[in-house]
């Protein structure tokens, strides 16, 4: 009996061992298997490859308000105004976009201090809302008339976008304001807005409110270019207001301010002011360190909306940049397209006769048989203004 006890121990012990033997083996075969494993055994962390990241960012021209817009959109039984009809036929390509932004070119100091139009503009509030319908995210308002109605005015008008849900920027009514970087993330790419434009018609920065608009000034320009690199930003977008009115081609002003850009690293240049267009250029750039990165700027986008006659004016597009931020983290624009459109108005003697068109598809249209409302003699301008569009603003880049 004590014999057999000294084997059944020793057959125990024996299966033991094995036991642990094995178990030992599977876990090392396992780790063996799992980099992860290793990687935590040896208290290393082993970083997954970031995916590219593309999205779109689409620009248009500037918003402005004559008094036969305001007029047009007049609604008299309920003394308020509807703009929204002027956006229906291309709203759905600015919606498309990732993000969106356009230039103002009004006031909204409010109806107790009068609508009025050039040169001192004040617009309804309800522009501000209609113009939202469109999707669009941001508007930009450092121009030559965001002091038309004074401090208040401008002031006001800051209200009234945010109120209405717009980012905003290149006005300001606080030190604090114009000194905080404008950042909106896209899809994961953080990116800095800046904003300047080149005076205010003569009419004087409020003495001891130099903060309420952003002048032109490389200094100041430079400062928040770094001041947007601090916030670890992906890429910059400068939104310019300068250059000639009614020149299709950018000065010697601009090509340099264009330059200086660039080579302090910012990525997008948008310009406005001209009320036409102006050509748009994508470039390689050459950094102070030696490294290069895509460059594009469009010198103006022409006006969105208004009511002016000169040539040119009329014409206009909705510009869309593809762009990606690569795993790496470098910017490269992809690709500019865009959809020549036209300001259209309609005979006299009409309400919400003023709308926005989309060129290519009115021309097919009208030659399809499917919309004859524009007529003979706009269907030929419109043709006419679509290869103005194309010879001045250049291809597309693809």
């Amino acid at each position: 009996m004590k014999k057999f006890l000294k084997i059944l121990i020793f057959l125990i012990v024996i299966a033991a061992l094995v036991f642990i033997f094995c178990f030992n083996k599977t876990g090392d075969s396992e780790n063996s298997n799992n980099p992860s494993s290793v990687s935590e055994n040896k208290n290393e962390k082993k970083e997954e490859k970031k995916p590219d990241i593309t999205f779109t960012m689409t620009a248009i021209g500037d918003i402005m308000c004559h008094n036969t817009q305001y007029w047009d959109a007049y609604q008299k039984e309920t003394d308020t105004y509807d703009f929204s009809y002027v956006f229906e036929n291309v709203k759905d390509y600015i919606t498309a976009g990732d993000i969106s932004i356009a230039n103002i070119e009004t006031s909204f100091a409010g109806k107790d201090r009068g609508y009025s139009n050039y040169p001192t503009f004040n617009s309804p509030d309800e522009l501000a809302r209609d113009v939202k319908t469109t999707g669009l995210d941001i508007i930009t308002t450092a121009g030559n008339h965001c002091l038309d109605m004074g401090y208040s005015g401008l002031s006001r008008t800051i209200d009234v976008l945010k109120e209405n849900g717009f980012g905003q920027l290149g006005t300001y009514k606080s030190q604090e304001e114009r000194d905080t970087i404008f950042v909106k993330d896209v899809k994961g790419v953080k990116i800095a807005f800046i904003d300047y434009t080149y005076g205010t018609n003569g009419i004087p920065v409020p003495s001891g409110k130099e903060y309420c608009v952003n002048l032109i000034d490389k200094d100041l320009i430079k400062k928040d270019i770094e001041a947007a690199k601090k916030e670890n930003v992906d890429m910059i977008v400068a939104c310019m207001h300068w250059g000639d009115e009614y020149k299709t081609k950018a000065n010697k002003e601009q090509e340099d301010l264009a330059d200086f850009l660039f080579k302090n690293g910012v990525n997008v240049i948008i310009g406005n002011h001209p009320h036409v267009l102006e050509q748009m250029e994508k470039r390689t750039v050459t950094l102070e360190d030696g490294t290069t990165q895509d460059g594009f700027v469009i010198y103006a986008c022409g006006n969105f909306i208004c009511d002016q006659n000169a040539e040119n004016t009329r014409n206009s597009i909705i510009l869309n940049l593809t762009i990606t931020k690569h795993s790496d983290g470098k910017i490269t624009i992809d690709k500019a397209n865009y959809v020549p459109i036209y300001m259209y108005k309609g005979a006299p003697g009409k309400l919400r006769r003023m709308k926005v068109l989309d060129i290519e598809k009115s021309i097919t249209d009208y030659e399809n048989g499917t919309d004859k409302s524009i007529g003979q003699s706009t269907y030929n301008d419109l043709k006419t203004q679509l290869e103005k569009i194309k010879t001045i603003v250049g291809p597309e880049i693809n």
